[in-house]
């Protein structure tokens, strides 16, 4: 009997990232049994990764790219067809891109899916006319203008949040006592607060569509509209777009997710 491909998650990017992204994929199967379910791999060894923002604001040498391409590459070696990395932060090209280049390097034959493409491609189909875009990331995923290129790209106007308004939502998943990085399960309500607060400001700024573009923000905000305003979880999509990949028979209607 011929056997599902497995779906990798290079996980330790945030933890709960990757047990996030692992559940995601599992609740957008169709599935009727536990042998209905496809095969993932979630290796995680947050300890191995430099922190992706404290790398692109300089703060610290080593890439964080490297140690994700060791994890990829024993994800290929596990027999993964695609793999996904969750966290947005992961995705600017000075990480982003040497990962690939080491996965090539090591000739492995898994393909690594872009959640920022995925998520850029799934505004424009979905939600075409969503033409201001709002983005609540981590301080190194802004500084690095992360989503820009792939969002104009499509025709959409991105707002973000003040410097000010900025630092607040950093300590929303960075403060060691309130932040969800330290306190994952449940998210603690003073980060939710946070995040609530700037969702909304980037709505009064305009944002039809705010990009959950944090992996650790999703487990504070779960909302999927705020008001006129659409809510999209790039890890959601990212698990969508894995599945799509090696099974698509067994994705879930859309109006289900």
């Amino acid at each position: 009997m011929a056997r599902d491909p497995i779906i990798g998650i290079a996980g330790g990017v945030g933890p709960y990232a990757g047990i996030d992204l692992a559940r995601k994929v599992f609740d957008q199967t169709i599935a009727s049994s536990d042998q209905d379910q496809l095969p993932v791999a979630l290796l995680s060894f947050p300890g191995q990764i430099a922190d992706r923002t404290e790398f692109l604001l300089g703060h610290v040498k080593t890439n964080p790219a490297h140690a994700i391409a060791r994890v990829i590459v024993q994800l290929d070696r596990l027999g993964a067809a695609v793999a996904g990395i969750p966290c947005n932060t992961a995705h600017a090209p000075p990480i982003f891109d040497v990962i690939a280049q080491d996965v090539r390097k090591a000739g492995c034959s898994v393909r690594i899916l872009n959640m920022v493409a995925e998520t850029a491609s799934f505004l424009r189909v979905h939600h075409p006319r969503a033409t201001t875009a709002g983005v609540l990331c981590t301080t190194g995923t802004a500084t690095a203008r992360v989503y820009d290129a792939a969002l104009r790209k499509e025709g959409r106007d991105l707002v973000m949040p003040n410097e000010s308004l900025q630092a607040r939502v950093h300590d929303a998943l960075y403060d060691p006592h309130i932040g969800i990085k330290a306190r994952s399960n449940p998210v603690t309500p003073e980060a939710r607060d946070i995040l609530m607060d700037a969702v909304l400001a980037l709505q009064d700024a305009g944002a039809q569509a705010v990009l959950l573009a944090c992996t650790e923000i999703p487990l504070a905000i779960t909302e999927k509209s705020i008001g006129e305003t659409v809510i999209l979880d790039p890890t959601l999509i990212l698990a969508r777009a894995l599945i799509r990949e090696v099974c698509p028979e067994k994705l879930t209607p859309l109006a289900e997710a």
